[in-house]
């Protein structure tokens, strides 16, 4: 079972490289098909981007926290922003014709893709992203 349950970052770009590591260790210290390692790592680079740009506008006063638990049948990582929130049902799909050529809404979109659960609280300052483990 892991160690660390909670791992934060300030809001700078540059942490994503922490962020890689982080991953790198949790993926080889807990019963995670290693075939989700690529998974979480593209899910949770962009929620960790979306909280430093997008919910905490790259103060770096402002923290970027990501907690997680493991449980025997799936890892989920729950990431904070400290910004004011957002409405996630107003993203745009970006797979509709009438949005493919607008910025935005992507990385949600793949989020949902590579993790088997997305949902958000705390009036959107929160993103919870799961992953099965034997899936």
């Amino acid at each position: 079972m892991m160690e660390e349950k909670k791992f934060t970052l300030s809001s700078c770009p540059s942490q994503i490289q922490k962020l890689e590591q982080f991953i790198a260790r949790l993926t080889c210290d807990c019963t995670l098909k290693k075939a989700k390692h690529p998974d979480i790592l593209v899910s949770l680079t962009e929620a960790v981007n979306n909280a430093i740009i997008h919910g905490n506008n790259q103060d770096k006063s402002k923290l970027v926290n990501i907690h997680y638990k493991e449980t025997s049948s799936a890892l989920t990582f729950f990431i904070s922003d400290q910004g004011k929130g957002f409405d996630p049902r107003e993203i745009k799909d970006p797979t509709k014709p009438e949005y493919i050529g607008e910025c935005g809404g992507r990385g949600v979109y793949i989020m949902q893709a590579l993790s088997d659960r997305l949902a958000y609280h705390d009036n959107g300052r929160t993103v919870e992203l799961q992953f099965n483990i034997h899936k």
